[in-house]
């Protein structure tokens, strides 16, 4: 059997170690996970409710449409509703993309390190790859737009950026936008949009949709909203665009259970206005312990922070599993002395920063 040997190059996506792993690997009662951004808070007690209710319609067939979920979700956005396209997450609508608008005689334009579901999606299609390092964390637009050319049909915009925390600002934006040719789509993938978008500067890229028919932005339910298991997300577009790529999507491919729930979270504001102050408090919890101890991170507009150890982000992983604390290394990130923490709850946060400190002492010990 013959595969695509472009698959033949890539590798799963591999998320964090799951918990009982890890429980049974270092024989520990308990195991915090914060490797995959995840709302510490859970989601909605009203999505918990919708749920229940749910349950009773699991042998039906969700719909495929989503009209109830569009029509939420395009009142709360401000949009029509024919300008919305859903995913099983947003990495799913990431997929369809891809799979609409990239071939072997394309190319694709991308920060790097960012989220790295864009170059594997590109590696599958066959399209040639054009990867533009990041400045100071942040993305060199000006050098993102000397790698545009003819063949360019998808230039993507990681913001706030994974894995830095960091965004692009409005007027930033709004200068590259003007510069991205029309033939080239340009992916805004807001993933982390609940915690960032109360900045001054951070760009509201729905009010763009009117001006810039080649730009599409993504959102999900996964991270501020709490439905990371349910996978929902979906992406904001002119009408047009979207009626080009959604014979990319798979039929029925959100669930009735991940409708219902994304419908009712979206009803509890006052939930994740609640969840957004926590996580400034615990960034700040983090920001002082790295002030203190001199390391550097990059201050994040997100729920997880990036610091940099000045040692293999594999050394600061392995020594918080054994403690009972999951992260990701930087080495898998493109910050091989660097690791990705999670905001957690308080008390999460402070008992991995008593371990962190632990291992600071011990390696100046060392030194």
């Amino acid at each position: 059997m013959k595969v695509k040997e472009q698959l033949l190059t890539l590798s799963p996506y591999k998320p964090g170690k799951p918990i009982e792993e890890v429980k049974r690997e270092f024989n520990l009662d308990r195991v915090v996970k914060l490797a995959s951004n995840e709302n510490p808070y859970g989601s909605s007690a009203l999505v918990k409710e919708a749920i229940a209710a749910e349950i009773e319609n699991m042998a039906l067939y969700p719909d495929g449409y989503a009209a109830e979920l569009r029509a939420a979700v395009a009142k709360h956005v401000g949009v029509e509703q024919d300008q919305l396209i859903f995913g099983n997450g947003s990495d799913e609508v990431i997929q369809i993309i891809c799979r609409a608008l990239l071939s072997a005689d394309t190319n694709t334009v991308m920060p790097t390190p960012s989220f790295p579901q864009y170059k594997h999606n590109a590696v599958i299609e066959g399209a040639e790859i054009r990867e533009v390092p990041l400045r100071g964390g942040d993305h060199d637009l000006h050098a993102m737009l000397r790698a545009i050319d003819e063949n360019t049909t998808i230039v993507w915009v990681c913001s706030p950026n994974n894995p830095t925390g960091t965004y692009v600002k409005g007027d930033e934006l709004i200068s590259f936008m003007k510069q991205v040719p029309k033939h080239t789509l340009i992916v805004m993938d807001e993933a982390y949009f609940e915690y960032a978008a109360d900045q001054a500067d951070y760009p509201d890229t729905v009010e763009f949709l009117n001006e810039y028919e080649n730009l599409i932005v993504l959102r999900t339910f996964s991270k501020a909203y709490g439905l990371a298991s349910l996978r929902i997300g979906y992406g904001i577009a002119n009408e047009s665009l979207l009626q080009k790529i959604e014979p990319a999507r798979e039929p029925f491919n959100t669930s009735r259970m991940a409708q219902k729930a994304a419908i009712v979270a979206l009803e509890d504001q006052a939930f994740i206005e609640e969840c957004k102050k926590k996580n400034e408090e615990g960034l700040q919890q983090y920001y002082a312990f790295c002030d203190k101890n001199g390391l550097n991170y990059y201050p994040s507009f997100t729920n997880f922070v990036l610091i940099d150890f000045g040692r293999q982000g594999d050394e600061v992983f392995q020594f918080l599993l054994q403690r009972g604390f999951i992260v990701r290394s930087g080495n898998a990130l493109g910050f091989p002395t660097s690791v990705r923490i999670t905001v957690g709850t308080k008390e999460q946060n402070e008992q991995i920063i008593e371990l962190l400190q632990q291992f600071v002492n011990q390696a100046a010990a060392k030194a």
